[in-house]
């Protein structure tokens, strides 16, 4: 299988990374940090091809996916981890476009040319790794729990239109994760990152809509300070 995942030099992408590419599978790989694309094509380079790459930046993107393709000849997993998310109670302006930029300008732009080519193809699976912020709104950082919301909306929109396609679009969306991106002071419910890396692989194999990890999040509906 050929599989691309953009945002994999940390987090829930890295251990992606890592499952697909220790099972044999070919795994192109985007990520913002050259040097953990560096480690990452050192550790595996039989079934690993790097590329650096800010996804805010469009052009060198898709220059970028257009040389994967072309590598591979194609692709039947796409799996987007890639986003950005500071606290801002002060609401510094830059600090909220920058978010903007990545979360929903370079998002969108790496969601449409990874669903335009599985559905050209007829085939493959699309992945968004969204968060239950975009569920909970929060005053230290509007404009990450805004775009975590039109990631979701997105996305569902995605699954509708993808119908009889025969391209399955699965949503991630993870609470609190043991992660960078967990940011914060009195953090509650911070899952360990193998334990949602199994989960998301499993709803991947199974083809699943949507996953909401934990469980535990799916039962919880009350504002949150933090985000994931």
């Amino acid at each position: 299988m050929n599989i691309l995942i953009i945002g994999a030099t940390s987090g829930i992408g890295f251990n992606l990374w890592q499952h697909y590419s220790s099972s044999g599978h070919s795994v192109a790989v985007i990520g913002r940090r050259q040097p953990e694309i560096d480690r990452m094509i050192g550790l595996d380079p039989q079934h690993t091809l790097g590329y650096t790459c800010d996804i805010a930046d469009t052009a060198v993107f898709n220059d970028a996916f257009s040389d994967i393709v072309g590598i591979l000849g194609s692709l039947d997993l796409i799996i987007v981890c890639a986003g950005i998310g500071e606290l801002n109670p002060g609401l510094d302006v830059l600090t909220e476009l920058s978010t903007i930029r990545v979360n929903v300008y370079g998002w969108i732009n790496c969601i449409d040319h990874a669903y335009n080519l599985l559905a050209e193809k007829g085939s493959g699976q699309l992945v968004a790794i969204t968060s239950v912020g975009g569920l909970q709104p929060t005053p230290v950082a509007p404009s990450y729990s805004a775009s975590k919301a039109f990631q979701i909306n997105y996305i569902k929109s995605l699954q509708q239109k993808s119908r009889k396609t025969g391209v399955t679009v699965t949503e991630i969306r993870p609470g609190l994760v043991d992660t960078r991106m967990a940011k914060g002071d009195g953090l509650f419910w911070v899952m360990p990152l193998d334990k949602v890396s199994s989960s998301i692989i499993r709803a991947i194999e199974r083809k699943r809509r949507r996953l909401m990890v934990t469980r535990r999040w799916r039962r919880m509906n009350i504002p949150s300070r933090h985000f994931a």
